[in-house]
């Protein structure tokens, strides 16, 4: 694919994914991100479940639309035979306990998602916590206490040998999408883990740019010099391939360093093909690519652009010699 006829098609064929006026309106709130959960949470309630969704590392909103998915099916007005209520399908003796007021209205009611939603997210933190010590999958034993309660996970050490529970936490990991952790080597990421790829880097917005700067662990001191000079070494923060490192790190793929080296370890995709998370790399040939970005959809790019700019939004024809567009692939092996 060719910087020409790419550019055009790119930002042609990429509006459906975003309403660029938006975005560039609330560079902080890209609707991009929100195709995450399109697939399985009524509108109505996708905002909350991605702002409950991270209110700890142990849960994530794919984690919690799955939860809420098992527990009610969306439905605010569920009620089971046990005595379990609302969409997040709280027994009142818990609510009593763990309940909170997520709108700010003063009260703090079951039946209400703008309550229910946040308590439930709460709440799995407050599991997390309970059971942080025992052994195995920390999010499949939260999974666990939520349903058997923490006392059973600390006793079994695990998941507890419940039908219940055990179909519970398997049917739960499932519809959350086990697949974003990681994947067979040599496929490519899949749609959801490059978008949230894009939200972690999303995440760094404003962080400096420091030549050679950026790891699997975040912005760091970067080294001397750039092309034209420029010192990263004082810098904490990111060049373009560290920040694309790092984002993807998230997901559990682990790229080269250098923008040509991540380009030879992705599948090329046609631009009627792209998906968010997909990386746009700059270069006259694939041996002397400069430059690479995460595609977040409308024909722009999250990116560390150069010496003396911070990680931000640009349009993907900000620079002239775009070559071309990859999708990570697991443990690849490809080279140049």
């Amino acid at each position: 694919m060719r910087s020409g006829t790419a550019a055009a098609a790119v930002g042609a064929g990429a509006t459906v994914l975003v309403v660029v006026a938006a975005f560039i309106q609330a560079a902080g709130d890209n609707p991009a991100l929100n195709t995450a959960l399109s697939l399985s949470v009524p509108a109505e309630y996708k905002d909350l479940i991605e702002e409950a969704g991270n209110t700890c590392p142990e849960v994530t909103p794919d984690l919690l639309a799955a939860l809420l998915t098992q527990e009610s099916g969306f439905n605010p007005a569920a009620k089971s035979p046990a005595g379990a209520e609302g969409i997040a399908q709280f027994m009142p003796s818990t609510w009593e306990r763990h309940g909170v007021d997520g709108n700010g209205d003063g009260k703090r009611d079951v039946y209400d998602p703008e309550d229910a939603i946040p308590s439930a997210a709460h709440y799995l933190c407050d599991l997390a916590d309970d059971v942080k010590d025992v052994p195995g999958d920390k999010q499949n034993n939260m999974l666990a206490a939520y349903n058997a309660g923490p006392d059973a996970v600390i006793r079994y050490q695990g998941v507890p040998p419940y039908k219940e529970t055990q179909n519970y936490v398997r049917s739960i990991s499932a519809l959350a999408g086990e697949s974003k952790k990681g994947g067979k080597p040599g496929t490519t990421v899949t749609a959801q883990q490059g978008v949230i790829a894009v939200k972690a880097a999303q995440k760094m917005l404003g962080t400096p740019y420091s030549w050679g700067g950026g790891s699997v662990s975040g912005p760091s001191r970067g080294t001397c010099c750039s092309p034209n000079g420029s010192s990263g070494s004082g810098i904490s923060g990111f060049d373009c391939s560290g920040l694309t490192l790092y984002a993807y790190a998230k997901v559990g793929v682990i790229l080269p360093r250098t923008a040509a080296a991540q380009y030879a370890a992705s599948e090329p995709v046609k631009p009627e093909d792209m998906q968010i998370g997909d990386l746009v790399f700059y270069g006259s040939s694939a041996s002397t690519i400069h430059h690479v970005g995460l595609y977040i959809g409308g024909g722009y790019m999250i990116n560390a652009a150069r010496p003396g700019t911070e990680v931000r939004f640009d349009p993907l024809d900000s620079m002239r010699d775009l070559y071309g567009v990859a999708r990570p692939v697991h443990s690849s092996t490809k080279e140049i």
